[in-house]
């Protein structure tokens, strides 16, 4: 095979040891550095005397930042590859092996990298991230607050469609401050609930222990500072992408899509030219998303066709968004939803139409082009006299006598 890089290095990385393999003309040197930072600049500075350009690594989880963080700044290319992809023979399992295999393969060509974004971006999908996680843990902290009341016979949850809102709340207050009775718990109910308190009394009928009052008022005060974080994130969030209003405005236009979808969106996939530099097309994007079938066929049989893992984070968004899609009217994304469902389900479904939103938004991004609803109808415009056939022969069916006139 044909030497491609010269000078290369190949690690294999760990929480608290890094094995280093490097292969230069002169032969190949296999070094062990610790993980804190003075070993890292240790490893770096080795790196740079045998003149590596390319640095391929393997790494479990995210041991592999630091590392990149510092290789990124040199005169060095760093490179991230999928473990999966470099499996050494069996039988021949060491940390030593594996390094001069990542190096070896790296020397002639045969490593594809993971795509890393720009620091810049690396940062700002942290913070995203961040709140994301916050805002799925405040759902769950409801969810015990929900249990919590259902162990003391409150059924809140059954009359209330959301037990946070603002009438929940205060009633949930009361509750924590020794208020038991139901009609003055009921009173408390604001705007639409209020025409439901004959129902509200019935269900605010239980016995609240005081280890359950404390239990309320402990997840109350966490959910409150879970909002103020989730709040100064969602500030850092904007501020950072107030150079790209345009693109999130792009994104805000299509249905499903709010404001945090499309922060979500582009510090997935990148922000700017970065999308087109690092995905050449939208089905390329896709599949790295993991919003499109598999690929596996064997002797003429197609066996399992399930998605990709993908980009976790950019595909539970893309599902989320589909299924807001789902719940608006006439539009194209809801038509879609809607035939796919009876059909395949509607979690396949779901995945369909997140795959749709992510190559609009790819074409929106890269051509700066404004959304543009094609309709509920699509569908059946797209074949008329098919659908005109059916419906004739449907009602021909049924005793029915069809004529069909063209409105001009």
């Amino acid at each position: 095979m044909d030497v491609v890089y010269n000078h290369c290095c190949g690690l294999d990385v760990h929480k608290k040891s890094i094995t280093a393999c490097a292969i230069t003309p002169k032969g190949k040197e296999i070094e062990t550095f610790g993980t804190m930072t003075h070993e890292l600049f240790q490893l770096v500075d080795w790196i740079k005397s045998k003149r590596c350009t390319h640095v391929a690594m393997e790494s479990t989880g995210v041991y592999w930042k630091p590392i990149y963080n510092l290789l990124e700044l040199e005169e060095i290319q760093p490179m991230v590859v999928n473990a999966a992809h470099i499996k050494a023979v069996p039988g021949r399992k060491t940390d030593v092996k594996d390094a001069e295999w990542i190096a070896k393969l790296l020397r002639h060509g045969l490593l594809q990298h993971s795509y890393i974004p720009n620091r810049e971006q690396r940062e700002l999908r942290e913070l995203v991230r961040y709140r994301r996680s916050l805002i799925e843990e405040r759902a769950r902290e409801i969810s015990r607050i929900q249990k919590v009341l259902e162990g003391a016979n409150i059924k809140l949850s059954s009359v209330a469609t959301d037990i946070m809102g603002v009438s929940g709340r205060a009633m949930i207050e009361a509750i924590i401050n020794g208020v038991n009775d139901p009609q003055t718990l009921s009173s408390l109910a604001k705007r639409s609930l209020k025409k439901k308190k004959d129902d509200l009394e019935r269900a605010l009928i239980g016995s609240v222990g005081p280890h359950q009052k404390m239990m309320l008022k402990t997840q109350l005060s966490h959910i409150d500072f879970m909002d103020q974080q989730i709040e100064l994130l969602s500030k850092e969030v904007q501020q950072r992408m107030e150079p790209y209003e345009e693109d999130i405005d792009l994104l805000d236009s299509i249905p499903g899509i709010g404001r945090s979808h499309a922060e979500q969106l582009l510090a997935e996939i990148g922000i700017g030219m970065e999308i087109s530099k690092q995905f050449p097309s939208a089905p390329h994007l896709c599949s790295w998303a993991g919003m499109v079938p598999g690929n596996n066929e064997s002797a003429g049989k197609k066996k399992s066709g399930k998605t990709r893992k993908g980009n976790k984070k950019l595909r539970a968004a893309l599902v989320e968004s589909a299924h807001s899609a789902a719940r608006t009217k006439n539009t194209y994304l809801s038509s879609q939803y809607q035939r796919l469902a009876a059909r395949v389900g509607k979690k396949r479904a779901a995945v369909a139409v997140g795959h749709t939103i992510l190559t609009i938004a790819y074409h929106m991004l890269n051509r700066r082009v404004p959304y543009i609803e094609l309709g509920a109808d699509y569908f059946d415009r797209r074949k008329k006299e098919i659908v005109i056939k059916q419906s004739i022969k449907r009602l021909e069916t049924l005793g029915c006598k069809v004529t069909v006139e063209a409105i001009a």
